[in-house]
């Protein structure tokens, strides 16, 4: 199923018996897997790859530009390109308004099974990994490294190349 004011870039695939609903942007060479729901307003950009079976609430943000600056002679800060992307892999549930950064080179990776609350962010190059469950407005910040099985607790907040054992338990 395909909704009203969708937009669908060149070059990109949807899997079989995806939904994909109102005002939903999916960019060029980007893929949405079998089965895989997203909501209205969701925004999938270029090359990013979205796995079976996944579903991404409304107005969540995938791919767009990590935070990538870096201060120049002139006391200014120049942009670092962000050419990566943002790999999903299946059964993973985004809550809305989430927003994952895509990675300066690589991938940001959210591995089989995550769930995502809403109003999340997540950095450039982060990884989250298998069947972690993060509640709403958690930050994490570039690079950081989540393992499997993490409960990660509304509004916490993870620092940039932070690495995270399995099965931790992380409370504001």
């Amino acid at each position: 199923h395909i909704g009203d004011w969708v937009s669908i870039g060149a070059g990109a695939v949807i899997g079989d018996g995806a939904i994909i609903q109102s005002g939903a942007v999916i960019g060029s060479r980007a893929k949405i897997g079998n089965a895989t729901v997203l909501f209205p307003g969701v925004k999938v950009y270029h090359e990013c790859v979205i796995g079976n079976a996944c579903t991404i609430h409304a107005n969540a943000v995938i791919g767009s530009d990590g935070f990538g600056f870096a201060p120049n002679a002139d006391n200014q800060y120049s942009k670092i390109p962000q050419i990566g992307n943002v790999v999903i892999e299946d059964h993973v549930d985004i809550g809305a308004n989430t927003t994952i950064d895509r990675a300066t080179m690589g991938s940001t990776v959210i591995r089989k099974g995550v769930k995502l609350d809403n109003l999340i962010q997540i950095g450039h190059n982060c990884v989250i990994g298998e069947h972690t469950v993060i509640a709403g407005c958690v930050g994490i910040a570039g690079s950081a490294k989540i393992g499997k099985r993490c409960k990660i607790g509304g509004a916490a907040m993870i620092l940039g190349h932070l690495e995270i054992a399995d099965d931790v338990t992380v409370s504001p």
